[in-house]
Order: C-alpha cells, then structure tokens, then sequence
C-alpha cells in the first residue's frame, strides 16, 4: 500500500509539473498598413473621432431608437445566435468534465439456479444475486490533453459570442435600413405625386390653350402622356415602401399587421448633419466581431494541435473499483463479501503511431486555414470600410450637382410656365421643360435616398451598433 501511494503520489506531482504538447498560441498581427487612416477618408462627411458606439442615435430618431431596441430583443437571428452560444458553453463544459474524476455506479439483479455440485451448504439453488460497485478513474493529464480540449473549447465560445455581436451588428443595420428605406421611399412618394400634380396643373393649362385655339391635340396628348408616365411611377415606389415596413417589422420580430403605425410615419428621408465618425484600420480590427471571431477559432483549431499531438504519448489514468454481491441489499451492504481494486491505468499506441500522426497533419491543417481565413477577414473588413466610404463621398459629390441640376431645371420650368401663359413658347417648349425638372425632382430623391443607404452601409462595415462586454468564456 505504501508504495502505491508513493506512485500515486509521484504521478500527481508529474501531471502538476508537465507542460501541454502542442504549440503556444501567439495571436497573428494584421498587416501594419491596416494600422493607419483609411485611404477614402479624406472627405468633409467624415472624422477620425471613434466610431458611437449607437451609432444609430445620430439620427436622432426616437421612433428608430425603439425599434433598434425592439429588433434586439426580439429579433429571430438573434436567437438562433444565442442558442449557439449556449451550444458552445455546454461543450467547454462537456471539455471541464475531463478534469475531474469520472465516477460509474452499477448494480447487476440477477435470478438463476446453480449447478448442485456449485451450490454452497445450505444455500438455494435457484435465488436473486445482486452485483453493485462504484468506479472511479482519473485521466492524469501529463501532456496537456485535456488542458488543450478545455483551451479550444473556450475558443469556440467566444467565437459564438462574436458571431452573435455580428449577428447584431447586421440586425441593426438591417433595422435601421428598413426604416431608412420607408422613410425615403415616403419622401420620393411626396415628391412623384407632387410632379403628377405640376404636370396635371401644365395639363389644364396646355387644354385650355386648346381650347382657345391656340394649342393643338397633340400637345395636350404629350403632356398628358407624361403625366401618366409619371403617374405609374406613384403605385411602384408604394409598394417599396410597404415592402421595407414589412422587412421592419419581420425584423423586429413582428408579424406585418402588428408593426405599430408609428413605424410608418416618418415621411423625410434619415439624415446626419454632421461629419460621420470612423476611426482607423487599428480600431476597426479591435472593434468588428467577424475578425474577432476568425481570430478565436484560429486559438481554437491551434489548441486542437496540442489535443492531436497528445495522442503520441501514453495516456495514464488512476482507477479504483469498489463492489460487493449478495442475494439481497441487506447483503451487499451488510456483512457480504467486499471487494475492492486500485491502480494505474496505462494505455498507448505504439510503435504504430500512423493515425494519431494524421490527426496532427489535419490539426495542423485546419490551423493554417483557420490563418487564411482571419487574415481575408481582415483584408475583408478594409475592402467593406474603404468601399462604403468612397461610394458615401462620391454620392455626396454627385448630390451636390444633382441639387444644381435641380436648381436650374425648377427655375427654367418656372420662367417656361410663365412664358407659356403668355403665349410666348409653344406646347413642346413647356414639355421639354416640365420634363426636364420631373426627372431633376427623382433624380435629386433617389440620391437622398441612396446616400442614407451608403451612410448605414458604412457603419456596417465599420462593425458598430452593438459593443457587448467582452466575450467569456469561462
């Protein structure tokens, strides 16, 4: 017994002292150029102030603000994240199990009838026998095993924390684009019915002309044809706005009937009146969750190394069994006979090493993707900042000569409306120019429409809207 303990004892100390196989999990740099300010950064419309973290609020909405609020709290894509994370949990805690001893507690009734050469004096030939014991073994983990399980297994939740911030992010932009999209598709609406109502004021101006002989039929046809022309535009852009309301109301998980009206009211198109605060490619890699998650699950698939690698040496586990067996409980815990077994458990795979040295070549393997696949993360995440901040300051340049053209063209319709009243141009000259300042009018909507657009793209990219406390994973 005194050298059992002693072995026990030894093997306790070897398992404190042991290291994990398997490399050390040191965290990949980004490029250094992604360190720096964004290269379409140099615009008015944005700053190099840290991005808000609700970014959503320089809308100054309230209406928008509560349905963000609602979408993450009840939004379905959120949810399904949720559930994965706690999917994760339970195998780090599935991983933690390893650690502590592993018990097995059985009982065996069985009803039989012996040999009489085997039964003993006295006792029945045909009875109960009741088998019970209780195992217990413990892994000592000399290499790091079950370390380098537990160190992949946090791994894997913290990714399915950063998923579901990414999932939050996109839920956010989605919301706030939804409502964005209702919003301007109102505002375009107002403005398609109030260029029907100038071509239908042109209209009866051009018929009664006619009438007084000094217009023809042709020239109220063309100007009625662009009346309705413009008419049919009216039914399309309703039924963008109703589809961005139900987009709203699926995402803040409602049923289309139960989207409060008030989600529907707004009638001017979102706008922030002052620069856009971005950041640098430094903090956009801290901050988006998808990079994030690449770079957990590369700690996790370089802690799987260790898990593979361990398979090259012994594993040692320490057993004890306790059991007795009777004709009855009284029996097993009573007087019955008692017995007992304690002892190291060795078990390895050698010389034949093949499979486990296969597992460490696909271990390995799965690192370097997981590498590759955090470094396009990375460069994915530029190329997402860069692009939505060019196309938000090109479409603000192309605003600006669109606000001109718009100009001109309503002061040209204004002085040809005039002149027409006087007799002082013909029909086709006030077509040309009613023409002209309808499509002006779109035109200068659909880009209020599309920069709006361009500004929720950019704080996409930019991975704001949802900064939760850091992931746990313990």
């Amino acid at each position: 017994m005194s050298r059992l303990r002693a072995s026990i004892a030894s093997l306790s100390a070897l398992a404190l002292a042991a290291c994990a196989v398997g490399p050390d999990y040191v965290a990949p740099a980004p490029p250094a150029a992604a360190s720096g300010p964004f290269v379409a950064a140099d615009t008015p419309a944005v700053s190099t102030a840290p991005i808000d973290q609700d970014w959503w609020r320089l809308y100054n909405d309230p209406v928008l603000d509560g349905l963000v609020g609602d979408a993450l709290k009840a939004n379905t894509d959120i949810r399904v994240a949720v559930a994965n994370i706690a999917k994760a949990r339970a195998g780090l805690k599935g991983a933690r199990a390893d650690e502590l001893p592993q018990t097995t507690l059985s009982a065996d009734p069985t009803y039989g009838r012996l040999p009489a050469s085997q039964r003993a004096p006295g006792a029945k030939r045909e009875d109960w026998s009741i088998d019970a014991g209780l195992d217990v073994s413990y892994e000592v983990d000399l290499f790091g095993r079950v370390r380098r399980d537990v160190e992949a297994a946090k791994g894997d939740v913290a990714a399915a924390q950063y998923d579901a911030d990414a999932v939050r992010v996109a839920v956010v932009a989605d919301t706030t684009r939804a409502y964005a999209d209702a919003a301007s598709a109102a505002a375009r609406l107002a403005v398609a019915r109030h260029i029907v109502e100038l071509l239908n004021q042109s209209l009866t101006l051009t018929e009664r002309r006619h009438s007084a002989g000094l217009a023809n039929g042709l020239d109220t046809a063309r100007i009625a044809t662009l009346r309705d022309q413009r008419a049919a535009d009216v039914p399309a852009i309703q039924a963008e706005r109703d589809a961005a309301l139900f987009r709203l109301a699926t995402l803040t998980g409602r049923a289309p009937a139960d989207l409060p009206p008030i989600a529907g009211e707004r009638s001017t198109t979102l706008e922030i009146t002052r620069p856009i605060p971005v950041g640098d490619g430094q903090a956009l890699i801290a901050r988006r969750p998808d990079v994030r998650a690449a770079e957990r699950r590369l700690a996790a698939a370089t802690a799987r190394i260790g898990v593979a690698t361990a398979d090259l040496y012994p594993h040692i586990s320490l057993g004890a069994s306790i059991g007795s067996t009777g004709t009855s409980i009284s029996d097993i815990f009573g007087a019955g006979p008692l017995r007992w077994l304690l002892g190291p458990l060795i078990s390895w795979s050698f010389p034949n090493q093949s499979a486990a040295r296969a597992k460490i070549a696909g271990a390995r393997a799965d690192t370097q993707a997981s590498l590759a696949t955090f470094d396009g993360t990375v460069l994915t995440a530029l190329r997402e900042t860069e692009t939505a901040l060019s196309a938000y300051g090109h479409d603000l340049d192309r605003r600006t000569a669109l606000k001109a053209a718009y100009d001109q063209a309503q002061h040209a319709a204004v002085i040809t409306r005039a002149q027409q009243h006087e007799g002082a141009v013909n029909s086709l000259d006030l077509l040309d120019a009613e023409r002209t300042f309808a499509d002006a009018q779109a035109a200068l909507a659909d880009a209020d429409a599309r920069i709006a657009d361009d500004q929720i793209n950019l704080f996409e990219a930019l991975g704001g809207g949802w900064q939760g406390p850091p992931a746990q994973s313990s």
